[in-house]
């Protein structure tokens, strides 16, 4: 028998847009699976407005109840927090969505994603932001595809 990794606590790091939707659902998915603790955290950069009250229980409520949840919103640099919480809290993997920006924006602007995939000492899975994943992964459209 092959030795499969043991993954007890999944990190999926939101900022709350469509594009961490799928990563998301991804991520309680793999939860469910692995019977792991999904923490769902928001990093609120310096100086800037940390999201609209009632964000996280939204995005929790939406990942459906039969996970072992923990919430958090962590203040500072995005990666860099992201990171460290995973670090802190012995993550096995980081599940994150990502913008999609096409190489010169990114080569410009940087990515969140690459740089947590560059720092982090676990896997991390990066869901990109096209249609097509995004129907895969969101419940309404996988009950829609089931009644068919």
């Amino acid at each position: 028998m092959k030795n499969r990794p043991i993954i007890r606590q999944i990190l999926f790091p939101t900022d709350y847009s469509d594009a961490s939707r799928a990563a998301g659902h991804l991520a309680a998915e793999l939860a469910r699976h692995f019977k792991a603790k999904l923490h769902v955290v928001h990093v609120v950069p310096p100086v800037t407005d940390p999201g609209p009250a009632g964000a996280m229980a939204s995005v929790v409520a939406e990942l459906e109840s039969d996970i072992d949840f923990v919430t958090a919103v962590v203040l500072g640099r995005i990666a860099s927090e992201i990171v460290s919480y995973a670090g802190r809290h012995d993550i096995d993997m980081i599940v994150m969505g990502t913008r999609g920006r096409d190489s010169v924006s990114r080569a410009v602007l940087g990515s969140v994603a690459a740089a947590v995939v560059r720092r982090a000492s676990c896997p991390v899975l990066t869901v990109p932001r096209r249609p097509e994943v995004q129907k895969a992964f969101d419940p309404a459209e996988r009950a829609e595809a089931t009644r068919h």
